[in-house]
C-alpha cells in the first residue's frame, strides 16, 4: 500500500500528487474505521477494557512483525532516543488507548449511533485545534461546511437534550490524537510501534492478572475469540497508518472533515444490520452532515502543483 516505501518516489507518487495520495490515504483509513462496529460486535460478550489490553498487545506484535519485514528497525531505534519525540508520543498513546476503551464500550453497550455522534463531531474539534495550535486557514466554502456541521450537530444535541458522554469522549480524545500525530517527526509504522510498546506493559500486567484469576478470555473462550483478539491488532494499526498518512500530505482541518466518513458508515451499519433505532431528528443532522461533508470536498480539491506547499511530501517509516 505505500505505508513502508522508502524516501525514493513510490508508484503512487508518480501518478498522484502529494494531496492526492493523502485523501487516498484518508479514505483507505475512515473506510476500515467505519467499519470497525461490525468487528467489535462479535466481541460485545467481553469486558471493553480486556479487549483494548489485547489490541494493544497485538498491535504491538503486528507492528515489530511489519518492522522486521520492512527493513525499518533502524528508524523506530531513532524514535525510541528522541526525548522529546518519545513524551509526544506516550501522550498520543494515552489518547488514542483512551479513544479504543471508549469506543468498544460503546459498541458492548448497544450504542454505535453515540459513537457515530462522537466522530461527527470530532472534525469540529479538530478544526478548533488547528486554528488555535496551528493557525490553518480555511476558505469560504470550508467556513460554510463548517457553519452546517456545526448546525447539524447543535440540532441534534438540541433534539436529545443533552451531550452524551461517549461522543464527547471519542470527540475530543481523537481530535487532540492527529493533533499530536500532525506534529510528531516519525512515520506512522515507527510511531504506531512506540505507541503500542508504551501501553504494553500496562496491558501485559493487566492480562497477567486476568490469568491469574482463570479471566482471561483469551485463553478460556472459544478459539474464534482468540483469533479475533489477535487479529484486532492488525484492525487496529493498518487504519491508524493510513490516517499517520493522510495526516502528514495533509492539513489537519481537511484530514479532520474526512472523519465524517468514519461515523456515516457507522450510522449506516448502526440502523441496517445492528438493530439500533433512528428518529426523524437524527436524520435530519445526518443530511446536513453529509452536505457539509460534500460542500468542504469541493472547496478542498487539490491543485496541480499544490505539492510545493507541503514539506516532506514522501512518507518516513
Amino acid at each position: 500500500m505505500g505505508l513502508g516505501c522508502d524516501r525514493s518516489p513510490s508508484f503512487w507518487s508518480r501518478v498522484m500528487n502529494s494531496q492526492q495520495v493523502g485523501f487516498a490515504y484518508g479514505l483507505i483509513a475512515y473506510a476500515m474505521w467505519g467499519s470497525f462496529p461490525l468487528y467489535f460486535h462479535l466481541l460485545a460478550d467481553l469486558p471493553a477494557i480486556q479487549v483494548i489490553a489485547q489490541r494493544v498487545f497485538w498491535s504491538a506484535v503486528f507492528c515489530a512483525l511489519l518492522l522486521t519485514v520492512l527493513g525499518r528497525w533502524p528508524r523506530a531505534v531513532t524514535a525510541l532516543r528522541d526525548k522529546r519525540l518519545m513524551v509526544m508520543l506516550f501522550c498520543s498513546a494515552l489518547l488514542v488507548g483512551f479513544n479504543w476503551w471508549v469506543f468498544v464500550f460503546a459498541v458492548g453497550r448497544g450504542e454505535v449511533l453515540a459513537s457515530s455522534l462522537g466522530y461527527f463531531m470530532t472534525p469540529l474539534c479538530s478544526v478548533l485545534l488547528a486554528r488555535v495550535f496551528l493557525n490553518e486557514r480555511m476558505n469560504n466554502y470550508q467556513w460554510f461546511a463548517v457553519a452546517l456541521a456545526v448546525v447539524a450537530v447543535v440540532y441534534l444535541l438540541y433534539r436529545i437534550g443533552s451531550l452524551p458522554l461517549v461522543s464527547l469522549a471519542l470527540a475530543v480524545s481523537f481530535a487532540f490524537y492527529g493533533l499530536i500525530r500532525k506534529q510528531a517527526k516519525v512515520g506512522p509504522l515507527s510511531g504506531l510501534f512506540v505507541e503500542a510498546m508504551l501501553l504494553t506493559p500496562m496491558a501485559l500486567i493487566y492480562l497477567g492478572w486476568l490469568s491469574h484469576n482463570s479471566q482471561n478470555m483469551f485463553f478460556s473462550g472459544e478459539w474464534s475469540v482468540s483469533l479475533l483478539l489477535i487479529f484486532s491488532g492488525v484492525v487496529t494499526a493498518l487504519p491508524l497508518l493510513a490516517f499517520a498518512a493522510a495526516a502528514e500530505r495533509l492539513s489537519l482541518t481537511i484530514v479532520g472533515f474526512m472523519m465524517y466518513i468514519n461515523p456515516s458508515l457507522q450510522f449506516i451499519i448502526a440502523i441496517t444490520l445492528l438493530g439500533e433505532s433512528v428518529s426523524r431528528d437524527q436524520l435530519v443532522s445526518f443530511a446536513l452532515i453529509w452536505l457539509a461533508l460534500i460542500v468542504f470536498s469541493v472547496g478542498s480539491v487539490p491543485k496541480r502543483g499544490a505539492d510545493k506547499k507541503i514539506s516532506k511530501e514522501v512518507l518516513r517509516v
